[in-house]
């Protein structure tokens, strides 16, 4: 049912998605951000070492115990045990949005980022990888899962990162009051309508001006299509992106109230 859902909206998003390359928007901010961060073709040193990290898992067949905490998978109802490659292939952030998120990091320059859902640690490298003085928060429930990533952090030799063991209930306020001010924040993970709002509320007391929020898989479900609407609404965000998989919020005061689908 979830992946049939999930095709209907890729369907939609198909049809209702514009905006490519710029045209029609009026936003200074928005045409930049859509045409040198979003649109961006060059490529980083940094998407090559990915790239090898993702393969490599992907070669992975040790087969791991899983504890979700969150909604399952559209592709495997497994919530025992898994392949480390099913995981890399099917759950991981893939190489275009992935790298999106390096660029958005690279644009955003933040010191301090959160990421809800560690995994394996595809997506934690990109954020990590941008600038070794950023201080990379990530949660991770599962502990083998966490075990993985931590040894890829190891392999990449990325030292600006803090890996938390635990559900995001309990670990994320500890971090929120320790650091006071949140610059980045990509929500992956317990992708359920109530507990992604609760994440995105909690966050919203320690963010600023040009703190940018970025949600995963917000067509994934009915429910994450609610929080995210709900999301958008809040009276705290001004301009919001929907790129199908991914959604970005701002909190920039200066910006009109907008919401774009736009084409990645």
């Amino acid at each position: 049912m979830l992946r049939f859902h999930f095709f209907v909206k890729a369907l939609f998003y198909v049809i209702k998605a514009k905006y490519k390359k710029g045209h029609g928007i009026h936003s200074p901010f928005l045409f930049y951000f859509l045409t040198e961060i979003i649109e961006n073709k060059l490529k980083y040193y940094a998407y090559l070492l990915v790239d090898d990290l993702r393969k490599k898992m992907r070669k992975d067949f040790r087969i791991i115990k899983i504890n979700d905490f969150g909604a399952g998978s559209i592709i495997s109802s497994s919530k025992e045990r898994r392949k480390v490659q099913s995981i890399a292939k099917y759950s991981a952030i893939s190489r275009k949005y992935g790298e999106l998120l390096f660029r958005i990091i690279n644009y955003s320059k933040p010191k301090n980022i959160i990421e809800l859902g560690t995994s394996l640690g595809i997506s934690t490298s990109y954020l990590s990888l941008v600038d070794e003085k950023a201080n990379i928060y990530t949660i991770e429930a599962c502990e083998e899962t966490a075990k993985i990533a931590k040894e890829n952090f190891e392999q990449l030799n990325l030292q600006n990162i803090q890996l938390h063991i635990g559900e995001f209930r309990s670990e994320l306020p500890k971090i929120l009051k320790e650091i006071k001010q949140v610059d980045f924040v990509f929500f992956d993970g317990h992708h359920l309508r109530q507990p992604s709002l609760d994440y995105f509320h909690e966050c919203s007391r320690y963010a600023h001006n040009d703190t940018i929020f970025v949600f995963d898989d917000i067509h994934w479900s009915e429910e994450m299509e609610q929080a995210w609407s709900e999301i958008v609404s809040s009276p705290k965000i001004s301009l919001s992106i929907d790129l199908f998989r991914l959604g970005i919020v701002f909190f920039k005061q200066e910006l009109s109230k907008e919401h774009f689908v736009i084409k990645f």
